[in-house]
């Protein structure tokens, strides 16, 4: 039985879909007007484990995520860099994709630019203004908020704090409302623009996530999902909207919001200035994409992450720590025991982590219970083969949900005559026979090879 934080009811509630095992699912994606950078990772590596577990757990899951791809902020970069608007926005969602990719986020069934969505959108608009929500001012068609009586449920609140969005604030002259926010702004001269009933104009920011997401699901679907920045006013914002529009509730049945990756205590954002692009991390750190997903699957989704050295180094260690258990399992020699290793019980302790509000911290906890339990097993030769073949069966089950396990490289090779050494040499150290021990790394190091005894157990390379 799954459980699920709410972020509407702000309890943990037993997870149901509307339809049987069918999830509908929408995630808020980026503006595409620049490089994606380490907090946008966090979010969406996160839904990338969350889909793919639910998965693996029976769900049939459609995950649709935005392209906002026409925006005030994708218009001052073009006319910053003095080309058109669709040409900064076609660079950055190509950059976008490759950086998930890089990243293993394969989870999204569909992506769904906005500009693709206009009439849906337009329509939207129409029924807002016909069922008396939406006004008219001189630059373009806002929400009146004061005539959605349940404005502010979602964030217990009504009006914006510190911590939310900063960008794509309305601001207009004779708003009814201080909140109200623009469902079609009249563009301006050399600005994106499309014909509607009332003028030429563009979406506004809120609107184009309704209209994706009714165009897919209908009114009503399963689970939303975004960054703890986007609670207020955007999330407020598409609830104001969509159950106006329909007069059904909820929208959306569960909200699920992500922490902060942050920087000396700061949210990491392009306004700030204090970001570190997704394509900078993966230059500059071996095995990047690895060493992200473990970092951000450490921390639960709804809490904060201090983005620094210490902790991108802490991962790195431990990466190494499961690819040289990985080599260690290698060389394991089967002596025939039967199985000391209850799989099963990882799994099912495994199972209820991530059941429990997707707690992967505590799932990767079982995964370390494991792993320790394995090495005292070799360190004593009462590992056996099966034992090695269902812990390698879970460790790939789990993989496909958290991608950073194992390494996707092909094996180095090494000799027979080195691997044969190598084992000779494990069995004498094993009887605390080091001379013997050592006369077979000196025997190995002539063929051109070193080994590293970690913790986990020898590692062979190869002398450049």
């Amino acid at each position: 039985m799954i459980k699920i934080t709410n972020t509407l009811s702000g309890k943990k509630e037993v997870f149901k879909p509307l339809k049987d095992k069918q999830v509908n699912m929408f995630v808020c994606g980026p503006t595409v007007f620049d490089v994606a950078h380490l907090g946008h990772a966090r979010t969406y590596i996160i839904f990338d484990v969350i889909v793919k577990y639910l998965r693996s757990r029976g769900y049939d899951v459609f995950y649709l995520q935005n392209i906002t791809d026409v925006d005030d902020k994708i218009i001052k970069r073009a006319a910053e860099e003095k080309v058109s608007w669709q040409k900064i926005a076609s660079k950055y969602e190509k950059l976008f994709y490759q950086s998930m990719r890089a990243l293993k986020v394969t989870a999204v069934s569909q992506y769904a630019r906005a500009t693709d969505y206009i009439p849906e959108i337009i329509s939207q608009v129409e029924k807002l203004l016909d069922k008396g929500y939406a006004y008219f001012l001189e630059d373009g068609i806002y929400y009146d908020i004061s005539k959605f009586k349940d404005y502010g449920k979602l964030a217990k609140r009504t009006r914006k704090q510190a911590e939310d969005g900063v960008s794509r604030i309305d601001d207009a002259i004779g708003k009814r409302n201080k909140g109200d926010f623009c469902l079609w702004k009249k563009s301006k001269p050399g600005e994106p623009r499309w014909n509607s009933p009332w003028f030429f104009g563009r979406p506004g920011w809120h609107i184009e996530d309704t209209a994706i997401a009714e165009k897919y699901f209908g009114p009503q679907y399963d689970i939303h999902g975004g960054g703890r920045d986007l609670i207020f006013p955007h999330h407020e914002a598409e609830i104001a909207q969509m159950e106006a529009i329909s007069g059904k509730k909820p929208f959306v049945k569960y909200w699920l919001h992500t922490g902060f990756l942050t920087i000396n205590k700061e949210k990491m954002s392009k306004s700030l200035k204090n970001f570190t692009s997704v394509d900078a991390f993966l230059k500059n750190t071996e095995d990047g994409a690895r060493v992200l997903r473990l970092m951000i699957i450490k921390n639960h989704y709804r809490s904060p992450i201090e983005f620094n050295e210490k902790i991108v180094e802490q991962a790195k260690r431990e990466i190494r720590s499961f690819d040289e258990f990985i080599e260690r399992l290698k060389i394991v020699e089967d002596k025939k025991q039967k199985n000391h290793l209850k799989i099963e019980q990882f799994q099912k302790a495994f199972e209820q982590a991530m059941d429990d509000d997707f707690n992967t911290p505590k799932a990767l906890g079982v995964i370390f219970t494991l792993i320790k339990q394995a090495n005292i097993l070799i360190n004593k030769n009462e590992l056996s083969k099966d034992d090695i073949k269902n812990m390698m069966t879970f460790l790939g089950d789990v993989d496909k949900s958290f991608g950073f396990i194992f390494r996707k490289r092909k094996r180095k090779y090494i000799p027979l005559t080195v691997e044969a050494l190598l084992k000779e040499r494990e069995q004498y150290r094993q009887a605390n026979n080091f001379d013997k021990a050592d006369e077979l790394r000196a025997e190995i190091k002539k063929l051109g090879y070193t080994i590293d005894d970690t913790p986990h157990g020898p590692v062979v390379k190869k002398i450049k």
